[in-house]
This record gives structure tokens, sequence and C-alpha cells, in this order.
């Protein structure tokens, strides 16, 4: 039996287990909702993993409006909720705040640090498997132009973008690699429809493989590959299983093990920087029944040299966030 208790004087509702305990850990879902089928599904997916390992219970909220993140987090420190998760950058300034208020509560924020000393900071190395995926690209395409549409035009998805350029270009010189951004607010990570227009503008100009990196707009992307016969990539969670057949692969970013250590960890969980890379088991491709047969072994065996290459250090990805400039476009 859930209890649903309305707060934030908005539409949006938290739905509360009526056996959890004020200690429970909760997680905030940012905007686009916790079925994106990406970034925030990966999250919620982290999180019911930890539930039903445990038996234990959370406390969720999908946001509706920008105007409820410091709202959201007050609700659940002032609740005794402990720890509590973030799924997105945005709510660095809204944590910065409320993280001083409650300093015996621990905040867990994804993809932004935020200098707490009650807050643990996950960011992902997004670049290395962008770079994976950009290998292989570049191997299945067969016009030699390839596509990255991108979400909100931040220098996170710009990350991505040079990363996925550098492993295109060092697998083919001669490429040529096409990027648009969606838009330069919020409403860009929910916006299949321009996801699709995006890439039919792509296809137009020779795109035969489109990685997306834009939430929910990126299943437009997707939809639109599979459609017009070319490839696409999918981005955070694993997506091939939407189009089999279609999608190449997946730039797993894994938000899911992320959620899932936090909540593991408890309120005693270890604060700061935490980085999650292809070493640790934080980022990675995927490889599965949906995508085995257009994965060829000579596309795998490509992009398996990359990851070796890049855990090793004998292959050096640029890190966009370190300057702000990416050395190949």
């Amino acid at each position: 039996m859930t209890l649903m208790q309305k707060f934030l004087g908005a539409a949006a509702t938290l739905a509360i287990s009526a056996t959890a305990s004020l200690a429970d850990p909760a997680i905030i879902f940012d905007l686009g909702g916790k079925f994106d089928k990406s970034f925030n599904e990966s999250a919620f997916n982290g999180a019911t993993r930890w539930a039903e390992e445990t038996g234990g219970s959370f406390r969720e909220i999908e946001l509706q409006s920008e105007a409820q993140r410091e709202q959201a987090l007050r609700r659940f420190a002032e609740a005794g909720n402990n720890p509590i998760v973030m799924a997105g950058f945005a709510f660095a300034s809204s944590l910065n705040t409320v993280a001083a208020d409650f300093p015996d509560t621990k905040f867990v924020i994804i993809d932004m640090v935020v200098d707490q000393p009650n807050v643990r900071s996950v960011v992902f190395k997004e670049h290395e498997g962008s770079y994976l995926v950009g290998v292989a690209a570049a191997k299945a395409s067969k016009s030699g132009t390839v596509g990255f549409v991108g979400g909100m035009d931040i220098p996170l998805i710009r990350k991505f973008a040079c990363g996925y350029v550098q492993g295109v270009k060092a697998t083919n010189p001669d490429a040529t690699v096409i990027q648009n951004m969606t838009g330069t607010t919020p409403a860009a990570w929910n916006d299949p429809v321009k996801g699709s227009e995006l890439t039919k503008a792509q296809i137009a100009q020779g795109a035969d493989v489109v990685y997306a990196a834009a939430g929910s707009t990126g299943l437009g992307v997707l939809q639109t590959a599979a459609d017009e016969g070319i490839y696409s990539i999918g981005v955070d969670a694993n997506q091939n299983y939407l189009h089999p057949g279609s999608v190449l692969t997946s730039m797993m970013k894994r938000v899911d093990v992320a959620v899932y250590n936090a909540f593991k960890d408890g309120p005693d969980m270890e604060t700061g920087f935490n980085v999650l890379g292809l070493a640790n088991g934080g980022i990675d491709y995927a490889l599965d029944e949906n995508n085995a047969e257009i994965f060829t072994d000579d596309i795998k065996a490509a992009v398996e040299a990359a990851k070796a290459g890049i855990i090793d250090g004998s292959i050096e990805v640029h890190d966009y966030m370190s300057d702000n400039s990416c050395p190949v476009e």
C-alpha cells in the first residue's frame, strides 16, 4: 500500500512507502521522468536493484519544473531521508545551499561537483566511452560521414561529442562528423521531434551512423535512424533493445552503479569526489543479442583494442571539461 503525499505546491507527488523509515534513502529524478529509457531510468534501476537485494525501500520524486529542485531537497532532508541522491548536474546550485543547512545528511549528486563536506560528487569519464562508440561508428560507416546529436548545449555534452570525434578520427582520419545540439535550455532533453528532425538533416548530409547524447530527445534519433535504415548509437542505459538491428551499440554510463553504491553505503558513506570510467566499470559499450549481428568481429576487435589502450594509458582521450576545447573536430 502506498500513501501519496502532495507537496511543493504543484502537481508533483511524492510516493512514500507505508513501511518506510525516516532514514530511508531518497532519489530525485531530473526533468524527463524516471522512465526516459536513458539517464533517469538508469538511476531508477540502480535504486530498484538495491531495494530488491536488501528488502529496503526508498522515497522518490520526478520533478515537473526547475522551481522544485531546492524544495524537493529540503523536504527529503527535513523528513530525515539519508542519503539523498540527485540525478543530474542541474541540482548543483540548490544542493550547495541545502547541504550547508543539513550537515548530518549525506547527499549524492551525479554529473557535477559540489564542494561540501557532506556531499559525494559522482562524475563519469564519458569521453572514454564516447571514444569507443566513435571507433565503432567509423568502422560501421560506409559513407565516411557520421553524426552526433546532443541535448542541451553545455560542456558536459561537448565532452561526449569530443570523445566521439576523437574515436572516429583515430579510426578513419578522413571521416566527417556532423554535430548538432538540440537547444540551450533544459527542454532540449525532452524533444524527440527535434531529435528526429536533426537526424533527418544529418542523413541528408550523408550520415549513416548517428550517436545521440540527448536524454529523451535521443529516442527520436533512434526511431528515425531505424525508419531511415541507418545505424544509431544509444547512450547512458543499454538502448540496443529499442530497435534491434538498428542500434549499433550504446555508450553505457553506469548511473545505476552510482545510485546503487550510494544506497548501499547508506548514511555512513564516504563523501568527496568519485570518478567512474572504463577502468572501474563505470563506463562501457553494450553488446548483446540485439546488436550481435551488426556489431561485427571487426568492429568488436577495434573497440576492444581501443578499450584496452585507454585503460592501460597508451590511448589518451582528451577531456573537454578540462579546458573546454577539443583537439579534433
